[in-house]
């Protein structure tokens, strides 16, 4: 229930105080997960303090055991060590201190472990952080790439050399954090956020070496894996070893084996582009020497040819036969114009020969009436009538005598 109080009426802090532990004894004994940061033992003494941590949220809390309590899982639970506790919380009126009062301490076994990354990995990604689709392609040949490592540590020294011995220009843009224990999830989140802002920034390596599954944790956190999921930046994860799997590997955008790994997938061999180039350009040379050839090929197989080797080769033959055709055609015309001269001029002296004025000239004459008629009988005249007679050289008029009535009746 909440307290009334005014600036006129205020509680005292024993009272404050006194309030806040009858609070927190209502909430009874809980079980606790989290990581052990601190663990004092002192010799003699019958009670044993630890602080327990939750390392995706930075919040500590202080836990205090009797002996007999830790001394039963002592010899599998240190400093680092993920525990389960069975306590009671308390408050500690005159300092307003807040603790946890343990009775019972489980270590979290690896199966316990695996379970329980198993059941975070189906939730995520049944969210669709592991999609494939969301998946950003890494550039081929990046300027600055962001490294998160331990510091001075393998993995670090293993990427720089790597990378740098393959592209000597490559530039790198390090954070160094704790890669393990308490504090690791905090300081890679907010150091891939960090290197996520910077816009010159290419690609973020996220490596660390080998190590067992509870030295890997970090790189399973929920916190840890919703941050890489929100990168505009393509993060590699660079975990562990071949065999390691964390959750990072299934949310970064590509996975890499070993630190060693991560930098020959990022950074390009010069080395082995410049054989790529000078392969790809001797390709590009033979191509245009095979299509230079074909082409010369086709070409002097084009001037090979008759047409074009002698182009007034066949003018040339097409003009004799025109010659020898015209020739022909005049001496086949000569012969027709010979021979209808040669008919034409029998022809013409058979009509001289048949010619009525060739009659006339061997000196016969045509006698014509008036009308125009020829006379060819004596009896178609009568005596005293006038005709027209024609002869070879002319015509002139005679007149019938009257005797010719009297030799026509004769």
């Amino acid at each position: 229930m909440a307290v009334n109080t005014t600036p006129e009426s205020p509680l005292h802090v024993g009272e404050v105080s006194r309030l806040i532990g009858g609070w927190i004894d209502r909430l009874g004994a809980v079980w606790v997960e989290g990581q052990i940061t601190q663990l004092s033992r002192r010799p003699g003494a019958g009670v044993v303090f630890l602080t327990l941590r939750d390392p995706s949220y930075d919040i500590s809390v202080s836990v205090t055991c009797y002996r007999q309590v830790f001394d039963a899982v002592a010899d599998v639970v240190t400093e680092g060590a993920r525990v389960v506790v069975l306590a009671k919380p308390e408050w500690y009126a005159p300092r307003g201190q807040l603790s946890l009062r343990a009775t019972e301490i489980k270590p979290v076994g690896v199966g316990e472990l695996l379970a329980r990354l198993e059941m975070l990995k189906k939730a995520l990604a049944a969210e669709g952080l592991f999609a494939p689709e969301r998946k950003k392609p890494l550039p081929f040949l990046p300027q600055l790439i962001g490294l998160v490592c331990g510091r001075a540590s393998a993995a670090e020294r293993d990427v720089l050399e790597n990378a740098r011995h393959r592209w000597p220009a490559v530039r790198f843009e390090v954070r160094n954090v704790a890669v393990q224990g308490v504090h690791a999830v905090p300081q890679v989140v907010q150091a891939v956020k960090e290197l996520d802002d910077i816009d010159d920034v290419d690609v973020i390596i996220v490596a660390r070496g080998g190590g067992s599954v509870e030295d890997l944790l970090p790189f399973s956190d929920e916190q840890l894996v919703r941050a890489v999921a929100s990168c505009r930046t393509p993060v590699v994860s660079a975990i562990g070893h071949e065999p390691d799997n964390p959750l990072l590997d299934h949310v970064a955008d590509l996975r890499a084996s070993t630190p060693t790994d991560a930098a020959k997938k990022v950074v390009p061999d010069v080395g082995e582009e410049y054989e790529r180039v000078r392969m790809l350009r001797d390709r590009a040379r033979r191509c245009v020497e095979a299509f230079v050839e074909r082409e010369e090929r086709g070409l002097a197989h084009a001037l090979a040819r008759p047409s074009i080797e002698d182009p007034h080769r066949m003018i040339d033959e097409r003009a004799d036969h025109v010659a020898s055709l015209l020739d022909r055609g005049r001496r086949c015309l000569g012969h027709h114009l010979d021979r209808a001269e040669s008919e034409l001029t029998h022809t013409h002296a058979r009509v001289v020969a048949l010619s009525p004025a060739a009659t006339l000239k061997r000196g016969y004459a045509v006698l014509q009436r008036a009308d125009g008629h020829v006379v060819r009988d004596p009896a178609e005249v009568t005596a005293d009538e006038a005709l027209r007679a024609r002869v070879a050289e002319g015509e002139f008029s005679v007149r019938v005598d009257a005797s010719v009535d009297a030799q026509a009746d004769a």
